[in-house]
């Protein structure tokens, strides 16, 4: 993508061609945080739920996800296999619009 802008040390207007797996060098920092989220989130998870995570894996979504190399970084820090879910930026609001839809199943189960 080329990105406009102007630049500081001449002042002047510059265009500039970024790659995206360059994205996630410049994205480090806040990266290693979403890892240090998730190691606290699954240190606090109940262990049935662990096992299931580690059998099949995290499944990221958002546009977040989409940062090339963010999948590969969390699975090597993590150990836990990591895919990237299809229609990642539509799919929590999808899956949303599902469960709104049935709103009387989900109250089921907190019954029981």
């Amino acid at each position: 993508m080329d990105i406009r802008g102007r630049d500081l040390s001449s002042g002047l207007p510059k265009t500039i061609t970024i790659h995206s797996s360059e994205m996630l060098e410049a994205l480090m920092e806040p990266a290693l945080q979403v890892v240090d989220a998730v190691h606290s989130v699954l240190e606090r998870t109940p262990p049935e739920l662990t096992a299931d995570i580690s059998d099949k894996g995290i499944y990221m979504t958002g546009g977040g996800s989409l940062v090339d190399g963010l999948d590969k970084l969390l699975q090597e820090k993590t150990g836990i296999n990591v895919m990237i879910a299809n229609d990642t930026v539509s799919c929590v609001a999808l899956g949303t619009g599902k469960a709104l839809e049935n709103l009387d199943i989900l109250d089921e189960g907190k019954k029981r």
